[in-house]
């Protein structure tokens, strides 16, 4: 598959994703500020992976990601089904803690800026 092409089903998995994270009713999941990071989509369109980060940090982001895990069924019937997708690829998530990271580097930058 070309490029262009993985990189626009990545987004548009991404998007769905974003979507049916909001409409879930684990425990787990509700009530959370998540955001997926990014989507990478394996060449054959098979796999992919799911970057998941939480305002709250990587502990929050990780429970998060066991609520996700278990809804592994359902999000990738969704994402098929809202997508019209030939092959619709297997879900893994991951807890990324860039969102933390980001926010911790702009706080250094703020003190830096008083100084």
């Amino acid at each position: 598959m070309a490029g262009f092409r993985i990189n626009r089903v990545s987004e548009d998995i991404r998007r769905e994703i974003v979507a049916i994270i909001r409409e879930l009713k684990d425990p787990r999941v509700m009530g959370k500020m998540l955001t997926v990071v990014r989507v990478e989509v394996a060449s054959d369109a098979s796999f992919a992976k799911v970057y998941v980060s939480d305002l709250k940090g990587i502990e929050s982001a990780k429970e998060a990601v066991k609520g996700l895990t278990s809804a592994t069924g359902y999000i990738r019937r969704e994402v098929g089904s809202r997508l019209h997708l030939r092959k619709t690829p297997e879900l893994k998530f991951i807890a990324d803690d860039s969102i933390e990271q980001g926010f911790n580097m702009f706080k250094k930058l703020e003190e830096t800026r008083g100084e």
